[in-house]
């Protein structure tokens, strides 16, 4: 299996033993030893992946990368989290998404009128299996524990991941800015329920639908 590690908090370097990784297409920025590059079509498993990321606009285009030695990925400074699966499902952000280990499967599932606030389709990308996933996020991701007893609210903008059993419920509410008079319009939260674990970045991507 491929071995993830971070040199430093913004680069990461992947060791290959004839492995095979899938990396968001352009991240390579050096490698070293005999690499092979693939562009994959799609993103998700097989036709029905390819033709639900064209119907809903959850982009996520990839390259396959295998060989022997070390491949370094990065994607505009960005700040890269290491998460381990073992037969967990991640659901990641597309855009939020750097590279995952050969074994792992990724796929979409359907999100709701989360993902149309955002502007990024109803489907977000599912990642599964054992192995490990790497995520971009803008500045340092910020992990956050959802428990029975402690639900948690997330601006949109700042939602980056997600494992563990939960129950994500999009609705309105006040943001900081609404509640100061800068915003305009109509705010949006994610809640979670269950118990799991939450990313979030300490930055707003854009979105519409409101002030989010």
């Amino acid at each position: 299996m491929a071995q993830f590690r971070l040199q430093g908090s913004k680069v990461l370097a992947v060791d290959l033993t004839g492995d095979t990784v899938r990396a968001k297409n352009g991240a390579m920025v050096a490698y070293e030893g005999q690499m092979a590059f693939k562009k994959l079509s799609g993103g998700g498993e097989g036709l029905r992946g390819m033709v639900t990321r064209r119907l809903t606009g959850e982009q996520m285009e990839l390259m396959e990368v295998k060989g022997q030695g070390t491949c370094y990925l990065a994607d505009r400074a960005s700040e890269i989290s290491l998460v381990a699966l073992n037969g967990e499902k991640l659901q990641v952000e597309a855009s939020n998404l750097l590279c995952v280990d050969g074994s792992l499967r990724t796929g979409t599932t359907f999100t709701g009128t989360r993902g149309a606030a955002q502007g990024n389709g109803l489907f977000t990308t599912t990642v599964e299996g054992h192995g490990t996933a790497a995520l971009m996020s803008d500045g340092p991701a910020v992990v956050l524990r959802v428990t029975p007893q402690s639900p948690l609210q997330v601006d949109p903008g700042a939602y980056v991941a997600h494992t563990g059993n939960l129950r994500q419920h999009f609705q309105s509410g006040v943001n900081f800015r609404t509640f100061m008079g800068e915003g305009s319009g109509e705010s949006f939260q994610l809640r979670f329920e269950g118990d799991g674990l939450v990313y979030v970045q300490p930055s707003e991507r854009n979105t519409i639908g409101g002030d989010v």
